[in-house]
């Protein structure tokens, strides 16, 4: 187990919220002929779940559709979760961050982004921990005000390949841990490190308050970010959950994991002892 779950209730495994990638066109192979298909890639999970935690898909509560959802609100999966981790996937949309997509590729997923910000701040008011992957790290970004290269290689001069199709999780590069920061706290003596890369959009203008903790080697591009605010919110722009924990090469999860537990658990006490008094 990677975590002792330290709450008053050492029994209750900490209930952990996971974003859905949204699927809005089905290709007719997968039998949903008309529909629309969210979910969730297995490794991200099963990454949380190495932990003991149990893990749940937030499906987006928009109205539409033959099925009247009822009252459910955010508020209501925010009360029941000690914490959110924001998964990789679609890009996000320039439309959210009040640009014009410079491709027709480079649309993005405005509509699953606007559910995904409304989630951040709805546990960032609860002062519950948020953890962001990949399009998870530039949806925070995006949320607290900033911008984005759209396109990373023709956007960032000397910008290095930050994604290979063919490689996908096999591509790897290296990034430099910005001394004094969490992530060097949690990582010390690492300085460079190996991560996977698999992404073409990037941070371009940083969002309020949010301090950069990692940059890739040698072209600068932001690869980790802070929130300076009350609560804890951390955006990775690598995936932790396909790094093989049998490679040295590569940056264990497992310290990154156990920081966002961690605030999990102490945001569950302070629930606890809110109710209790």
């Amino acid at each position: 187990m990677l975590f002792n779950h330290a709450s008053p209730d050492v029994n209750k495994p900490l209930k952990i919220g996971l974003s859905p990638r949204f699927l809005h066109s089905v290709p007719s192979a997968l039998g949903f002929k008309g529909k629309k298909l969210q979910y969730l890639e297995q490794s991200i999970a099963h990454w949380l779940m190495t932990a003991d935690t149990l893990v749940f898909m937030l499906p987006s509560i928009e109205g539409g559709g033959l099925i009247r959802r009822g009252s459910i609100r955010i508020a209501d999966y925010v009360t029941e979760l000690d914490g959110l981790v924001l998964q990789g996937g679609a890009d996000v949309s320039p439309l959210t961050y009040g640009e014009t997509p410079l491709k027709p590729e480079w649309a993005g997923d405005r509509i699953r982004d606007m559910y995904e910000i409304d989630l951040l701040q709805e546990f960032v008011s609860a002062g519950k921990p948020v953890l962001g992957i990949c399009r998870g790290l530039q949806l925070v970004n995006v949320a607290f005000g900033g911008m984005l290269y759209q396109d990373i290689s023709s956007q960032h001069d000397n910008a290095r390949e930050h994604r290979d199709a063919a490689a996908y999780d096999q591509h790897f590069h290296e990034i430099a841990l910005v001394a004094g920061t969490g992530l060097a706290l949690l990582y010390p003596n690492l300085g460079r490190v190996r991560v996977n890369s698999i992404h073409h959009q990037a941070v371009k203008d940083l969002g309020k308050d949010l301090v950069v903790e990692a940059l890739s080697v040698p072209d600068s591009v932001i690869e980790a970010i802070r929130w300076s605010g009350p609560s804890y919110v951390v955006g990775v722009q690598w995936h932790p959950e396909f790094h093989d924990p049998g490679d040295p090469h590569l940056l264990d999860g497992g310290p990154l994991l156990q920081e966002f537990l961690a605030e999990a658990a102490k945001a569950r006490l302070r629930g606890m002892q809110q109710v209790a008094a």
